[in-house]
């Protein structure tokens, strides 16, 4: 992760003015240890900054997320910031979804794609969302495992339709018991 120093000097050689609110927000993600939601950020500034606006903030992080200091992940549960990796090569992640430990992802998976010549590629992403060894032993069975509820391709898998049965048969259930008495 970037320093809080690496920070501020990345975003004044790009001509941002300094200010003592983005010291604190260069700081506040130096040090987090993990990503942070917007909300976050805006109830930590406010604690400092009375009376500042949740849009202060956001475009704030809009800013440092376009000058490379931080980096902007969706997750399940909507979008969060980290502070951009102290690597100097480009690499993508592997996120754990429980603790958000980042781990980098050595080659870039662009080389593997077969790109139409119409199309020209501006930038990219890549994450992979998974499981840690660490939270997989804490929470014993994950999706994926079996009980699995979707496919890698985003559909149903056999325990999701299940499930779905036994609902839908439960709820059928209780409506003719509600019509008979």
């Amino acid at each position: 992760m970037l320093s809080t120093e690496q920070i501020i000097d990345i975003m004044s050689k790009q001509g941002l003015r300094i200010t003592d609110q983005r010291r604190t927000l260069a700081r506040l993600f130096a040090e987090a240890p993990g990503y942070l939601t917007a909300k976050d950020v805006y109830e930590y500034m406010e604690r400092k900054y009375s009376g500042l606006s949740f849009d202060t903030v956001y475009r704030n992080l809009r800013v440092m997320q376009e000058l490379g200091v931080l980096e902007q992940i969706v997750f399940e549960d909507g979008v969060k910031f980290k502070s951009h990796c102290s690597q100097d090569h480009h690499h993508h992640h592997m996120i754990c979804l429980q603790c958000e430990k980042t781990y980098p992802i050595a080659f870039c998976p662009m080389d593997m794609t077969d790109m139409p010549e119409q199309f020209e590629v501006i930038r990219h992403k890549f994450e992979v969302f998974g499981y840690c060894k660490d939270c997989r032993a804490q929470l014993g069975s994950l999706p994926g495992e079996s009980g699995h509820t979707t496919g890698g391709d985003g559909k149903e898998g056999p325990a999701l339709h299940m499930k779905k049965s036994a609902l839908a048969t439960a709820a059928a259930g209780e409506s003719v018991a509600g019509k008979s008495q």
